[in-house]
């Protein structure tokens, strides 16, 4: 695991050493063990290293035995034991026991090809010599970033992490109006767009090839959908034995491991597979706060009694002003999912004990976890009464009182079915009444023609006729589960210099449920069954199953208190952001709404704290360079 950077210039100029230095050391956070570094011609390749894998002998950048070709990993290839020994009976020879070596090697024999025998998280750059070819390639479902900046005809800068693009004078970023409008319709930034106009994220499951005479970019895996026809029936011991698995081999490593454990399904059943091989000896790590409704950690020490784990939690309070900027340095880019604040924490807490960590997540996106994926089903069935029976319901439901369960689903009818799936993925319900109350006309007219649900759309329409619990699934793993939870669990953890795995992301997982009907994988209304039947038997029922109550912070309770003065200063300062966006009365009275209890806005207010603090951290750092 580690940060990796580095600039290949078009047009043959030589590159600077301390330039290519400078960028990675704007990622020690991610590696803050070792440094290396490979500048030849117009190359110059650069790593981070926070050492898992073959700690002794491990540096990066590593060649092949001629020095063709070069590679930086950020990641970790899970195979690699059993692709070396492949590669070995091939005639390969290895100076090292690192994960990353078999990627030089398996390029010679493969190509691009070599990432479909690839098993991990990752995201790494190759630079071929004989081919004056660099190419980049981020792993299947989006566990690690990569971020580049295309200069046709002068310059290719690839890193780990925005922050260190921008240490490069020659690239000199514009805001991308569009993406703002985005975020404040997500609480992200989806791939691959960035902040920046001229910076883009490498999506997920894709690989990118540069050469002096320019780029291509290619999908070389797509999330697999149930073939027409196909028995719908999964042996459970068949399922259990592929999660075993998938945690069996995340175990690799050189140093402790830990877990995350909330307590939910997801989490719990990652710790009773680690522990069928570790023993009780995993540290487990939990979070929670004072606030009631908003403290779960008694769940998660009864999970951790269960399964004898070396469990530690600790209750947090609300965010300084200067976690707040700590959080957003990490981001790179306005980030308003406040989970963020609680993984920071839990990360933290981790890496006081142990330097990898397992997470639950991907369960919600795989198996069904959310609410959405139960009500798209019968919103589908209601729309197959025929286009006026649903049209009726929706103008009836929009009659009924605001929060009456099933409203907005119902109201949704009124639309086409693109439409009404992309919404689910808004933040709530409420981004388009934000932005016709608080958008200035300037900044409405600016975004007036571009579509912010045009991903959720598109993959939408990628799932073609599929049933309707799988095509939202689909949307799920393709959008929010890489942009957002993945973008989350990598920076923060990061942040403190801890590798968090997923097992549930593990491809050949993926690919197993991925295949499967819909109605396998939630029949009604219950969420995850398969994923229950998994566990059922290892640990009591009661200390796990129960309703959704995900990783939240009472980010509402802390804005009006603890966070209020802070709040005044960064949106209503005469140096915000807003000041060319927003509306100043209609911004100041959803304030004034959430700040007396007239109205619940903490998201809404969280997100527009987030997106100052992120423009107030740019302003600084582009005044000092």
């Amino acid at each position: 695991m580690c940060g990796i950077a580095g600039k290949f210039n078009l047009d043959d100029r030589p590159i600077d050493l301390g330039l290519i230095a400078r960028m990675a050391d704007r990622l020690s956070h991610r590696g803050p063990d070792d440094a290396g570094y490979h500048v030849s011609g117009p190359i110059g390749l650069a790593s981070r290293r926070l050492s898992i894998i073959d700690l002794a002998t491990g540096r990066q950048p590593i060649s092949n035995e001629d020095g063709t070709v070069w590679v930086v990993l950020n990641g970790e290839i899970y195979n690699f034991v059993e692709l070396r020994a492949t590669l070995e009976r091939r005639g390969h020879c290895f100076r090292t026991r690192t994960d990353t070596e078999v990627i030089v090697h398996l390029y010679e024999d493969e190509g691009p090809g070599l990432l479909e025998h690839l098993r991990g998280m990752f995201a790494f750059a190759l630079w071929d010599v004989r081919r004056r070819q660099l190419l980049l390639a981020r792993d299947r479902l989006g566990e690690k970033p990569l971020f580049y900046a295309h200069r046709p005809g002068r310059a290719l800068l690839f890193a780990s992490e925005l922050k260190s693009l921008l240490v490069d004078p020659e690239i000199q970023p514009s805001i991308n109006v569009a993406a703002v409008d985005q975020y404040l319709s997500l609480l992200y930034i989806p791939a691959p767009a960035t902040i920046f106009s001229e910076i883009k994220k490498l999506p997920a499951g894709h690989y990118l090839t540069c050469t002096e005479q320019g780029i291509e970019v290619h999908e070389y895996w797509d999330v697999p959908l149930p073939p027409e026809g196909e028995e719908d029936r999964l042996d459970e011991e068949s399922l259990r034995a592929q999660l075993r698995e998938a945690v069996r081999i995340q175990l690799r490593s050189d140093v402790p491991l830990g877990a995350f454990l909330s307590g939910g399904i997801d989490s719990t059943t990652v710790v009773a597979a680690m522990s069928d091989d570790l023993g009780p000896e995993v540290v487990t790590c939990s979070v929670g706060f004072p606030e009631e409704g908003y403290n779960e950690l008694a769940h998660a020490q009864t999970v951790a009694e269960c399964l004898g784990s070396r469990h530690q939690s600790r209750v947090v309070g609300p965010p300084a002003r200067e976690l707040i900027e700590r959080l957003s340095w990490h981001f790179d880019e306005p980030f308003g999912d406040s989970s963020a604040v609680p993984t920071w924490e839990v990360s933290g807490l981790a890496r006081e004990r142990v330097k990898v960590a397992l997470s639950g997540d991907g369960g919600d996106e795989l198996f069904g976890g959310y609410a959405r994926h139960a009500t798209e089903k019968w919103e589908h069935a209601l729309r197959r009464c025929g286009r006026a029976a649903a049209w009726t319901m929706a103008r009836v439901a929009a009659g009924l009182p605001a929060g009456l369960t099933g409203r907005n689903a119902l109201t949704r009818l009124a639309g086409p079915p693109d439409q009404a799936c992309a919404v689910k993925f808004q933040f709530g319900r409420g981004a388009p009444q934000l932005k016709a109350r608080i958008y200035a006309a300037g900044f409405r007219d600016a975004i007036a023609t571009i579509d912010p649900l045009a991903p959720f759309k598109q993959a939408y329409a990628r799932a073609g006729k599929v049933d309707p619990l799988n095509r939202i699934l689909y949307v799920d793993l393709k959008t929010y589960l890489a942009d957002d939870i993945l973008v989350k669990v990598d920076r923060m953890s990061m942040a403190h210099g801890l590798e968090v795995r997923a097992p549930f992301l593990d491809h050949r997982l993926v690919e197993m449920v991925a295949r499967l009907p819909g109605r396998t994988k939630v029949p009604g209304l219950a969420t995850k069954p398969l994923l229950r039947a998994a566990l059922d038997g290892r640990v009591p029922r009661t200390a796990w199953d129960r309703p959704k109550h995900g990783f939240t912070a009472p980010i509402g309770l802390w804005l009006r208190n603890g966070l209020r003065d802070c709040v005044e200063e960064r949106l209503f300062s005469r140096s915000s952001l807003g000041r060319d966006l927003f509306d100043p009365k209609g911004l100041r009275q959803l304030w004034e709404d959430h700040r007396t209890g007239r109205g619940e806005h903490a998201h809404e207010i969280w997100m527009l704290l987030m997106l100052e603090t992120w423009s107030g951290l740019h302003a600084r750092a582009r005044a000092a360079a």
